[in-house]
């Protein structure tokens, strides 16, 4: 029996959204989401500003990671759990409603970086250079989206008895509770979990900015480490992932994980293989530390910054030349 052993912790959230205007209504897991869309961009126009970046740039990028973005979030969650929208009881009819939840980070980010990588091609960017700036504000808007699983009550963890377990209002919408759990049984705040740990990430990310000249790269794919990490981590404790586990063939070695779970597993480890292979390469003298930040630049900015340094090896040249003959007429006389 699933009872709680406390009735403090988390409270559930007075309501979901309010009311505009007749069928009108605001979703304040949409208000999240928003939020921290547009820290994303002003963070990441700050920090691409900084490495002699201009802010349309970022403003650009954005429309595109956006749109499949968004494309890829939903995309996303409806291919990992098909028996709410293909199942005997699923309805196809409810693939549109993202207003009641349902948008994964995943797809939102495996997307949205094919729409920052169109954005890089269409206005000759270098890919690496722009994501490295993009990553802190993507991980801080993933941060603020997760209040909007705690608005909509979705996405928590197992019972717990621990004191700051999230209680949930029966009386409002919410995911189906598991067999025995009652309305004052408290849960695992996964979403604060992740909450808590893609903000030490920002900060962590941002340290890394400041501080060092990566090589191209490097703080992106360790990004995708530090968050796979901890999502790993984190579905483990989530209740609604328990009709995902693998059964084959991972059960035969007694594993049970979940799907996310080896799906961050996987990308965890490409991300550690490609930052053994990017910090090999790392710029290591000033001249290769001057050659790496001009990656920031656009392909017209470059052949700007060339044409000035032809002109002064040219000025440079004549003054040579000058010099020259101011010494052979100097020896003549």
């Amino acid at each position: 029996m699933l009872t709680a052993m406390i009735t403090a912790g988390f409270p559930a959230p007075p309501t979901d959204g309010v009311d505009v205007f007749g069928p009108l209504s605001i979703s304040f897991y949409a208000v999240c989401i928003l939020i921290g869309a547009a820290l994303a961009v002003w963070l990441a126009g700050r920090l691409w500003e900084s490495r002699g970046g201009t802010k349309e740039n970022v403003f650009d990028a954005t429309i595109w990671a956006v749109l499949l973005g968004f494309l890829g979030a939903r995309l996303y969650h409806v291919i990992t759990s098909p028996d709410a929208y293909f199942g005997p009881e699923g309805e196809i009819s409810r693939i549109p409603e993202v207003w009641n939840g349902g948008l994964s980070i995943i797809g939102a980010v495996i997307f949205g970086a094919l729409g920052v990588w169109i954005a890089c091609r269409r206005y000759g960017i270098r890919f690496g250079a722009f994501t490295d700036v993009l990553v802190p504000g993507v991980l801080l808007a993933q941060a603020i989206g997760r209040w909007g699983n705690w608005f909509n009550q979705e996405l928590y963890g197992a019972p717990t008895t621990l004191p700051w377990g999230l209680v949930i209002d029966t009386s409002q919408r919410h995911q189906p509770l598991p067999l025995g759990a009652g309305s004052e049984t408290a849960f695992h705040p996964t979403f604060f979990y992740e909450f808590a740990w893609n903000l030490i990430g920002v900060a962590v990310l941002l340290w890394l900015f400041q501080r060092f000249q990566f090589k191209t790269g490097l703080l992106t794919w360790s990004y995708v480490a530090y968050y796979a990490l901890g999502r790993f981590w984190i579905e483990s404790l989530r209740y609604d992932e328990l009709a995902k586990s693998t059964q084959f063939p991972l059960s035969e070695f007694g594993i049970d994980w979940r799907l996310n779970q080896i799906i961050m597993l996987v990308v965890f480890l490409i991300a550690m293989v490609m930052l053994a292979r990017l910090w090999s390469q790392r710029p290591r003298t000033d001249e290769e530390l001057q050659e790496e930040l001009r990656i920031y630049l656009t392909e017209e900015e470059k052949k700007s910054d060339d044409s000035e340094t032809e002109d002064v090896g040219e000025e440079e040249e004549e003054g040579s030349d000058d010099d020259s003959e101011t010494s052979s007429s100097s020896s003549t006389s």
